[in-house]
């Protein structure tokens, strides 16, 4: 049996896969977030409460916000920042009495979603994670590429492209830079960019349903949101020129993106037609804990 956990900022999913990739078992709990020791317990109690159902000797593989150092083994990257700098692999294998098989939550989308989904049969694949922050995964010719920094795909911490003189000056990152894609594309920035035109201060998928309820503010907002994307995606396409780009993450709801971002991205894409493919992750927010157990 193959135990996945996927570790978001909001919650922690759990599932096991048996070998034919079928799901026998699943179960979410609150991210106790801010606390690194409730972390740990919350991820070693989900694997206790899964084998006292399919049984012990579960592989586990975890799925998170951000990378293990090459150099330290500590977290990196992590927008859930209270992972940073701590030996999170070390200490949930203690914890476990097992191997665990690490990786960023962006390549457990895109190793789903190659496997049994949206881009299923895909040789070149980005896989894009829109959400609390904005995560990317790279798989090419059935491999994923976590590269030489384990940094493999994170586009979300490059500079918003093709800036307008309102973009020049971003806001704050966590990464301790400004402007980055994530500030610009994630559900936080669509809600300031909301509250910047006039709306109240409502989370990102509330400013989305506004949206398709007819507020103008959030259709103008999410218009806008839609541009940058297409911008941001434009120059993946032309370093990586993807057969397919797939999307999880709670904005991968927006259901007109799929079409509006392609119709979109040709005016800065390099090239005179554009063949890659948008689509959602056709296993939607279990995407990252179904890949997550994939990494066995």
């Amino acid at each position: 049996m193959r135990l996945g956990i996927d570790l978001g900022g909001t919650k922690i999913s759990a599932v096991v896969l048996d070998d034919d990739g079928r799901e026998v078992w699943r179960t979410r709990v609150a991210t106790p977030r801010g606390d690194y020791a409730a972390t740990i317990a919350a991820i070693g109690g989900l694997v206790d409460q899964a084998e006292q159902v399919v049984g012990p000797g579960c592989t586990v593989g975890l799925g998170i916000p951000g990378a293990p150092s090459r150099v330290t083994g500590r977290i990196k990257n992590a927008n859930s920042s209270w992972l940073n700098d701590q030996p999170l692999h070390q200490d949930l294998e203690q914890r476990l009495n097992r191997p665990v098989r690490l990786a960023n939550d962006a390549n457990c989308l895109v190793l789903s979603e190659v496997a049994d989904g949206a881009a299923a049969g895909a040789r070149t694949v980005f896989g894009v994670i829109l959400g609390t922050g904005v995560g990317g995964g790279l798989f090419v010719n059935g491999a994923l590429v976590e590269g030489v920094n384990a940094i493999g795909g994170e586009w979300g911490h490059n500079p918003l492209p093709w800036p307008d003189a309102s973009e020049m000056h971003g806001d704050a990152c966590y990464c301790g830079r400004s402007g980055c894609i994530e500030t610009w594309l994630s559900g936080p920035g669509l809600a300031r960019d909301y509250a910047r035109g006039g709306g109240e201060p409502v989370p990102g998928e509330e400013v989305v349903a506004r949206a398709a309820r007819g507020d103008w503010r959030a259709s103008d907002t999410v218009a806008l949101w839609e541009v940058r994307l297409a911008r941001a995606l434009a120059t993946v396409i032309n370093l990586v020129d993807p057969e397919v780009i797939v999307v999880g993450g709670g904005l991968s709801r927006i259901g007109r993106l799929y079409t509006g971002v392609p119709a979109l991205w040709a005016r800065w894409v390099f090239s005179d037609v554009v063949a890659t493919r948008l689509v959602p992750a056709l296993h939607g927010d279990d995407s990252g804990v179904r890949g997550a157990a994939r990494l066995y």
